[in-house]
Order: structure tokens, then C-alpha cells, then sequence
């Protein structure tokens, strides 16, 4: 299993490090990280080897979401790249969602958009104190997709998840935590090895009954899995058509207030 342009793979004793790696871009997510993600999910899929995994960032933040300098100058033709990019990044999200072993999340920085709904389908979330998580998608005319309509609600209720998704709330570590959102909130300077130490500890348990916990809370979950994503993705890609969408993300762009028209 091999490293991608945007995820960096090793492996310690049957424990997966997956690390996002662009952080001059602020490790987004765009056509080119969903390709490589269903790639890597795959590849962790079908690994007999593997007992854990730990997802973390390289660089200051943890994942800025889509990328909006890429959608800008596409953003009259976003419609057709929102199906082409969802395709894969949706694959990639079910497999590994549906890894059989434990899977622990370090956020460090800003946790936006995309990158929250993925931090959130994680099974332990830890976050640095000074971490912010928070949800744009309403802020640029956007509904909301790369699950965050399951992992949200999975882990802070319906009520809680919408309000969050609507408002665009941005939430600190201390909020996220009493929100569900995370499970854990450890220092800054400790993080990485607090993330990597809790990992490890897991791919040395029992992993089949960790599997066996993790299938049936999946099977537990009233929502359909690839049912709910493919709502997502065909919603988002009529919501990328209309004048709001392309204004919010013009706005973000040019730094300016985004004059919405509800059209």
C-alpha cells in the first residue's frame, strides 16, 4: 500500500498512520483528495494485516474543506464536478467508515466542511485545545455532503447537527466536545503522541470484537449509508447550479460580504 499526492500511508506493527499532506493548501478536499482517499480506503480494506488506524494532518489545521480557489473560476460549471468528485470521495467514505478496527482521529487548527463530516464518522476523536471545527457550508450557499448529514447526527443528534449545519457555527474544542462532536480534548503539544499512543493500544486489543462492536452499531444506524450520500451529492449538485451558490463562493474568494437572492 503506497503513499497518494494527498495522503501519506505508514504502518507500525498493523497500525495504518494515515496523514493528510498539503498543508501549504490547508489539506482540502477536492476531486483529486477524493480519488486518493477511495484509493487508500480500498487499499485498508482489503489489508488482512491491518488492526487500527490513526488519521491525522500534517501542518497548522487539520482540513479547510473544499477547496474554494478551485471552485471559483469553475464555479458557473460546478454542477457536473460536483457528481464527478462526490463519486469517488463518497466510495472512499463508505470503505472506510466500514473498516473493521478501530479508527482514532488527531485535529489540530481549523476542521471544516468536508473535513469535519470525515473527522466525525472516526470512531475517537481527539482535538488540540485551541482546535475549531466548523461547518460553511450554508455560508457559501451550500448544502451539505461528505456524510455530514449521518456522522453529524450520529454523534450530536438531529437538532443538534441541523443548527450547527445552518447557522455555519464554528465551535471550539471545549464546545465541540460538549457537543459530541469530539471525545476527547488534550493539549496542543501533546496531541500527536496522545493520538498515537491511544492507536497504538488499540491495534494491540481485541480486534475482532472491536469489528464485531463497529458492525453492529452500523447495522444499528436507522439511515442508509450509500442511500444518504447519494442524496447528499445529487442536493449538492442542484444547489451548485443556483445564482447563491456561485455568489457565496465568489464572496469567500474576494474577501466581500455574499449578497444571497434565494435562486
Amino acid at each position: 500500500m503506497t503513499s497518494t499526492d494527498s495522503i501519506r500511508v505508514e504502518w507500525q506493527d498493523g497500525l495504518a498512520i494515515l496523514s493528510f499532506a498539503q498543508p501549504a493548501r490547508g489539506n482540502p478536499i477536492d476531486g483529486a483528495f477524493g480519488r486518493d482517499f477511495k484509493q487508500v480506503a480500498a487499499a485498508l480494506l482489503d489489508n488482512r494485516e491491518l488492526r487500527a488506524v490513526l488519521l491525522r494532518a500534517d501542518g497548522a489545521n487539520f482540513s479547510f474543506g473544499g477547496d474554494l480557489k478551485t471552485f471559483y473560476p469553475a464555479r458557473d460549471k460546478l454542477a457536473p464536478l460536483v457528481h464527478e468528485w462526490t463519486a469517488e470521495l463518497h466510495m472512499g467514505l463508505q470503505r472506510f467508515w466500514r473498516l473493521p478496527v478501530p479508527v482514532v482521529t488527531a485535529v489540530q487548527g481549523f476542521a471544516m466542511g468536508g473535513g469535519v463530516a470525515v473527522l466525525a464518522g472516526c470512531d475517537v476523536v481527539l482535538a488540540g485545545a485551541s482546535a475549531r471545527l466548523g461547518s460553511a457550508f450554508a455560508q457559501i450557499g451550500f448544502s451539505c455532503d461528505s456524510g455530514s448529514t449521518i456522522t453529524l447526527t450520529s454523534r450530536m443528534g438531529v437538532a443538534r447537527a441541523r443548527r450547527f449545519v445552518l447557522l455555519a457555527e464554528m465551535l471550539g474544542s471545549q464546545e465541540a466536545l460538549q457537543a459530541g462532536l469530539v471525545d476527547q480534548v488534550v493539549p496542543d503539544e501533546q496531541l500527536q503522541d496522545t493520538a498515537l499512543t491511544l492507536a497504538r493500544k488499540l491495534a494491540a486489543g481485541p480486534t475482532v470484537a472491536y469489528a464485531e462492536t463497529k458492525r453492529l452499531f452500523l447495522k444499528a444506524s436507522a439511515m442508509q449509508l450509500e442511500a444518504q450520500l447519494e442524496d447528499e451529492a445529487l442536493t449538492l449538485a442542484r444547489v451548485a447550479r443556483t445564482h447563491d451558490a456561485q455568489e457565496g463562493i465568489a464572496a469567500q474568494v474576494e474577501k466581500r460580504k455574499p449578497a444571497f437572492q434565494g435562486r
